[in-house]
């Protein structure tokens, strides 16, 4: 019997044992060598690029501006001319208005904004793909440009902080800018930024300047209408300001409307209602320039250089488009016939000197020089009323006598206009009929040049007046604001009047005080009475009747120089003065144009539309 031979049990553990894998080869040294290399490779690069992009992005935002300054952006310093009643007539540099909150706001301005501008404005974090990738494709369309990707927020960042270089680091750094924005102010707070600093054309930052500016109300008060009108102007401020084109306005302001409807913030009907109401209010034809240049001079002294300004001044603007209007109808009608050149007219208020018009010529972007305030002319015989004066001061009486006959004064032998010679006169007929002889016996029997000269001084003219005889004849050279406001004193019962064209003064937001002088009684009021007396029969049966109004008291005085070089007349009536000035810059002779004639015409075409 066979057997099998014993195994020991040592050995028949190994021969039992699980057989163990071979361990893998080691991997020849060059594919080693490659795989470290390209990890290695890989680190260094990408630890590289780390700082590339670092030092990349450092490099964009190292002349970026301080965000924080977002409210204080840099613009040019501002001065806002208003008119009597607040509505803004002139600017210089930038126009900023009140900054306002959205809760001061109607609600459909934000909304007609963001209709227009940003309708993702509230949902996207500050850069809006979906809209850019929109107006792509809409101008694509269209075939030129008629829809921007640029989101609310973006624009407050270039537009507040940055050039307008079109340059790929501006654009890097206007997305930096904005995602800042968006992470530290909240989405109203953004808006609010927007609506106060947007560019909204004629010199208008900010939706409260652009009500004012176009409409005359805050942006507190705008309609749905004119809210339109104003948020679609920032897409081309210039060619849609109501000022530039109101058609294009108008237009603009429809697709405004229609947007909103769109985005359903307000309805199909309101939209239509609300088209159906554009109409830009009438401007007056004026710019006012001649006032502008003299109001902001007087001010010039009270204010901080470089500091934004706002004058309500006393300019009306109705009858500044009177005046300026009756005065063109004068010289391009019957004055051209006649080569009467230029005109300066004054309006002013004979209690307070409040000037409410002010033309100093024809075309002040022709000529911008104010013939009304810079000009001096001879006054001729509107000069007359100080010799009167100093006459009653000295004790005459409108109804005493005074001679109309020759006189002869060394070589010097005044004559009348008229040619001939009255006699024994009272010294209303010989104002009213602007009697030469009767004017240099009255200055020499008042004590000569003199006296007289320091009744026109008193009274408000400041310039050199000539120390002879013939100063009763008006040879002395005048500017028309001062004679008007010399005026004044004999139709306010004898106060001194200083003209004026301020009546209030804000610089960066705060009241500045005038000087307001202290009331000074230049002239007796009686004294005053029987002059205006006097003066209302120069109109009423003398050389001033073309000025006459039916059923109103027209007090005032003609002046003609020699040769017809210089026209004068100024008078009152209902409160106002209004001084007339008519001749050349060259100084050449009119063809018979005395002062009761063209200028005496004009102030009643003006007083005639201005006195209520």
């Amino acid at each position: 019997m066979y057997r099998a031979p014993r195994i020991d049990p040592d050995e028949r553990r190994r021969i039992t044992a699980p057989v163990r894998p071979r361990p893998p080869a080691r991997p020849a040294p060059a594919r080693s060598r490659r795989r470290w290399w390209l990890l290695k490779w890989t680190i260094i690069l990408t630890v590289w690029g780390a700082i590339a992009g670092g030092l990349g992005l450092l490099w964009f935002a190292w002349d970026l501006p301080r965000p924080e300054a977002a409210l204080d952006a840099a613009r040019r310093p501002s001065l806002t001319l208003e008119d009597r009643s607040g509505q803004i007539f002139a600017t210089f540099g930038d126009v900023v208005g009140d900054p306002l909150r959205l809760s001061d706001l109607p609600p459909y301005l934000p909304a007609a904004a963001v209709s227009v501008e940003d309708r993702r404005f509230w949902s996207h974090a500050g850069l809006d793909l979906i809209g850019i990738a929109r107006a792509g494709f809409v101008n694509l369309r269209a075939g030129r440009v008629v829809q921007g990707g640029s989101t609310i927020t973006q624009q407050v960042a270039k537009n507040l902080f940055l050039t307008n270089a079109r340059t790929f680091r501006r654009k890097v750094q206007e997305v930096l800018l904005t995602l800042w924005l968006e992470r530290h102010f909240t989405k109203q707070e953004i808006l609010e930024i927007w609506l106060n600093r947007v560019y909204l054309g004629s010199g208008a930052w900010g939706v409260d300047a652009a009500a004012k500016l176009y409409f005359g109300v805050s942006a507190r008060r705008v309609t749905l209408w004119q809210a339109a009108v104003i948020a679609g102007l920032p897409r081309a401020p210039s060619r849609f300001s109501p000022r530039v084109d109101p058609a294009a306005a108008a237009a603009r302001g429809r697709e405004v409307l229609a947007a909103m409807a769109e985005t359903g913030a307000i309805t199909q009907e309101q939209a239509q209602a609300a088209s159906a109401q554009i109409a830009f209010p009438t401007r007056p034809g004026t710019a006012a320039g001649w006032f502008s240049d003299w109001a902001s001079e007087k001010a010039e002294a009270l204010m901080t250089p470089g500091a934004d300004a706002v004058l309500r001044t006393t300019l009306d603007l109705r009858m500044q488009t009177v005046v300026e209007t009756k005065l063109a109808a004068i010289l391009d009608g019957p004055g051209a016939a006649v080569n009467a050149g230029q005109a300066a007219v004054v309006v002013l208020e004979a209690a307070t000197g409040a000037v409410r018009a002010m033309a100093g010529g024809r075309d002040y972007r022709a000529s911008p020089f104010n013939r009304a305030v810079l000009a001096r002319r001879q006054p001729g015989s509107s000069f007359k009323p100080f010799v009167w004066l100093a006459a009653l001061e000295k004790g005459a009486r409108p109804d005493d006598i005074v001679l109309d006959a020759p006189i002869r004064i060394g070589t010097w032998s005044p004559s009348n206009f008229e040619g001939r010679f009255r006699g024994e006169i009272t010294l209303e007929e010989a104002l009213a009929h602007s009697v030469n002889t009767a004017s240099v016996r009255l200055l020499l029997q008042v004590g000569g040049p003199r006296v007289v000269a320091e009744v026109a001084r008193r009274l408000g003219i400041t310039d050199q007046l000539p120390a002879n005889a013939s100063l009763a004849l008006g040879t002395g050279e005048v500017g028309l604001l001062e004679l008007a406001g010399a005026y004044a004193s004999f139709f306010n019962g004898g106060m001194l009047v200083k003209p004026t064209g301020l009546e209030a003064v804000q610089v960066e937001g705060k009241p500045l005080p005038l000087p307001r002088p202290a009331p000074t009684r230049v002239v007796d009021p009686d004294l005053a009475a029987m002059m205006v007396r006097m003066m209302a029969a120069v109109v009423s049966r003398g050389s001033g009747t073309a000025a006459a109004l039916p059923g109103r008291l027209v007090a005032g005085k003609t002046g003609t120089t020699q040769d017809y070089r210089d026209a004068w007349f100024v008078g009152s009536t209902g409160g106002l003065v209004i001084g007339v000035w008519m001749g050349n810059d060259d100084n050449k002779p009119m063809k018979d144009v005395v002062g009761g004639s063209l200028p005496a015409r004009l102030f009643h075409d003006i007083a005639q539309e201005i006195v209520r």
